[in-house]
């Protein structure tokens, strides 16, 4: 004899029993936001329609789904998509899952941009390592008069940052390029962005088993000092760059002396600096010295 259907409410509390037992970190929201998605329950749905039967093929989803929670899999891969600055976008094997931390940087872009729409300019955005076209999409929802090329050495990645752009209705303002960096790009921008690979080679292997396992190793390797991505974008950026161009960048927690001063050897300046909600340094914008 069988028992009675589970309902979403039940469902999420025995989701939560089952991480929280396993030790992993967020158990409760985990739950909540792996459910609701599966079952594609917006908070007020959940509220209203939480206690209904959930049918015995989306609980059995549901199973399959707590399963690869529970061998470390993040909660946005199992779901296959995440938000990110209001944009819906798709994961795939060959992208990072765009994290808010990274919103950070399309905040500080945005008055760059919209400077350069007063003085009647329609800006020229590069997304190097565009992944899943999360930032560029995200620069080019917040501004309708730009247009942006997303650079990638991964095939899938590219076809994923594709499928972005369409599913949010900007595919006519944004194309994709294989990289790697500027290799297939001979033309100038007017912003350069880019939240490159930036970990140390040593400290990639002691990462929590929800990167090691699912994240793309090209996308968090930034080689022995974490900074071999910061030189190849400095190297070549000023031949990108047209007049008043910039370069904004992510960076790690602790480079913004090191990367800093990768970019004034190459002749730029530090012209922003912004850290995140935990205070570290976040983003750092650069600009051609003036000769």
């Amino acid at each position: 004899m069988t028992g009675p259907e589970p309902s979403a409410k039940s469902l999420i509390a025995e989701a939560r029993r089952r991480f929280d037992a396993a030790g992993l970190p967020d158990a409760a929201m985990d739950a909540r936001v792996l459910i609701c998605g599966l079952l594609d329950l917006s908070p007020t749905a959940l509220l209203l329609q939480g206690d209904e039967p959930v049918m015995a093929e989306s609980a059995g989803r549901v199973e399959e789904a707590i399963m690869r929670r529970l061998n470390r899999e993040p909660v946005h891969r199992i779901l296959g998509r995440r938000e990110f600055y209001g944009l819906d976008l798709l994961l795939s094997s060959g992208t990072l899952e765009p994290r808010p931390d990274t919103e950070i940087l399309v905040d500080v872009m945005l008055p760059y941009l919209r400077a350069m729409v007063a003085e009647d300019r329609k800006p020229g955005i590069v997304d190097l390592g565009t992944g899943t076209g999360a930032i560029a999409l995200a620069l080019l929802m917040e501004c309708p008069q730009a247009h942006a090329i997303g650079i990638d050495i991964s095939m899938d990645a590219l076809a994923t940052a594709a499928a972005n752009a369409d599913r949010n209705g900007l595919a006519a303002r944004f194309t994709t390029r294989l990289g790697p960096w500027f290799a297939n790009t001979p033309e100038r921008f007017d912003i350069i962005v880019s939240n490159p690979p930036y970990i140390r080679s040593d400290v990639v292997p002691g990462l929590a088993p929800e990167v090691t396992k699912f994240d793309p190793m090209a996308a968090l390797d930034g080689g022995s000092d974490g900074l071999d991505a910061y030189r190849a974008i400095a190297g070549e950026a000023k031949t990108h760059l047209a007049g008043h161009g910039i370069v904004g960048l992510e960076i790690g927690f602790d480079q913004r002396v090191d990367v800093t001063q990768v970019f004034e050897d190459a002749g730029f300046s530090l012209i922003e600096a912004r850290q995140d909600l935990g205070g570290n340094d976040r983003v750092l914008v650069f600009a051609p010295k003036l000769d």
